[in-house]
């Protein structure tokens, strides 16, 4: 019953915009813990951000990897662009209120017929933040469907407060520590987020997801957008950092992070670098492993 009213108490306290999500979608998402599909863009413009991410991907020399698949709308300014559109953030903004941070980004790509895998899990496990009032919206820069891997979601168990997990740092889990749930996850109850190109996801920071390796012949990319309201603040013992994108910070929690002038400039990658470095310590606290 606690974490009922946990759920209720923030659905209260977040003013409720309905400018993507209905009532009867916001009430729902505060039930089952996720909300798709939203679409945001449209064929011509999610090809094109995808055409960005690839050229990047073919200067660097393969698909983004180790740190430079954490906060690219630091180094680039198309995922800038990405983590404040409009249509993303008016729907964030029906579930969180509308002063709102991005706290993180990165990629989750499976090549064709690729064994990557994201264990069951909790994104809250590790982050070190306050309170469970944080939003992932995953837009899909490919399609998303069953047999190239897509996200499956286990419906309300955001409502279960966090759960025991264990690190498991197994080789091809697309997660920072391999991090799986310690509770038994039956998954003929999860819901298959399917996706096609230019449409997202939302989904709150203590359901249980994960995603199968892929087994077709294309490629899956996702991009997963971390939001928090402004009041949030990081508890790690660590001096957090945020990009303001919408509305106002009364409350001063987090550093506020600069947006990119140009692509991969010598600024831009000093800045990324340091924060990404401050985000490893958060990420890997209590352990002596390191990213690759």
């Amino acid at each position: 019953m606690a974490t009922v009213v946990q759920a209720r108490t923030w659905q209260a306290r977040n003013a409720v915009s309905h400018k993507v999500l209905s009532p009867e979608q916001t009430a729902r998402f505060g039930e089952v813990g996720f909300h798709f599909p939203v679409p945001v863009f449209g064929a011509p413009e999610i090809a094109s951000y995808r055409a960005q991410l690839e050229a990047v991907e073919r200067a660097t020399g393969g698909p983004l990897t180790g740190q430079m698949r954490n906060k690219p709308h630091l180094l680039f300014r198309w995922a800038d662009e990405i983590v404040r559109h409009p249509r993303i953030l008016d729907a964030v903004e029906d579930v969180l209120g509308p002063d709102l941070f991005c706290w993180s980004s990165s990629f989750f790509t499976k090549e064709a017929l690729d064994p990557a895998f994201v264990s069951w899990h909790q994104d809250a496990t590790y982050w070190g933040l306050s309170e469970p009032d944080v939003v992932t919206a995953w837009v899909a820069f490919s399609d998303s469907q069953v047999d190239n891997g897509c996200m499956r979601v286990m419906p309300g168990t955001h409502l279960d407060a966090q759960l025991p997990h264990k690190d498991t740092f197994a080789e091809g889990n697309l997660l920072t520590r391999g991090q799986e749930v310690q509770v038994e996850v039956d998954p003929g109850k999860a819901v298959d987020v399917v996706l096609q190109p230019g449409e997202m996801s939302l989904h709150h920071v203590l359901l249980v997801h994960g995603s199968d390796p892929n087994t077709s012949d294309r490629r899956r990319i996702g991009f997963a957008i971390r939001y928090v309201p402004t009041y949030v603040r990081q508890v790690a013992g660590h001096r957090d950092s945020a990009m303001l994108v919408r509305g106002e910070d009364r409350f001063g929690h987090f550093e506020h992070e600069p947006r990119p002038k140009v692509d991969m400039g010598e600024q831009e990658r000093a800045v990324h670098k340091s924060i990404t470095e401050e985000a490893i310590r958060i990420l890997y606290r209590g352990t002596d492993r390191k990213p690759a």
